[in-house]
């Protein structure tokens, strides 16, 4: 099977222009660390700085919150602390799932160019 994808790659690459195959070449499948890179660049950069720092300081109060749980005997306390790092890290984990969901979204832009790509070279040979 990666023979035959490798294949029609290669019959793609051959059909564009070289600006096009420059282009499709930026749109090869990336690995998690040129996706997490991925999200710094665009629009949305900054809402992704934000939320990293957001992260980090809900992480922060995460563990200031468990730090004091296991310190106090008070069953009142325990509860408010306990609930306190719960809240803080459904916070980090909602934080990095709308990160993750960047970067699918992200990967499903380049596919969709990939094809449109694709597509006009196929409808220009026509």
């Amino acid at each position: 099977m990666k023979t035959n994808m490798e294949d029609i790659d290669q019959l793609i690459k051959d059909t564009l222009t070289q600006e096009e195959a420059k282009f499709y070449d930026k749109l090869e499948e990336q690995n998690v660390l040129g996706m997490i890179g991925g999200l710094f660049t665009g629009k949305n950069k900054w809402i992704v700085i934000l939320m990293n720092i957001m992260t980090l300081i809900f992480f922060g109060l995460f563990i200031y919150c468990v730090v004091n749980f296991f310190d106090t005997t008070e069953t009142h306390e325990l509860l408010k602390w306990g609930i306190g790092s719960l809240v803080f890290l459904i916070g980090v984990s909602m934080l990095k799932i709308f990160a993750w969901m960047q970067m699918d979204k992200n990967a499903i832009l380049r596919e969709m160019k990939r094809l449109e790509l694709q597509v006009s070279s196929m409808a220009s040979k026509l």
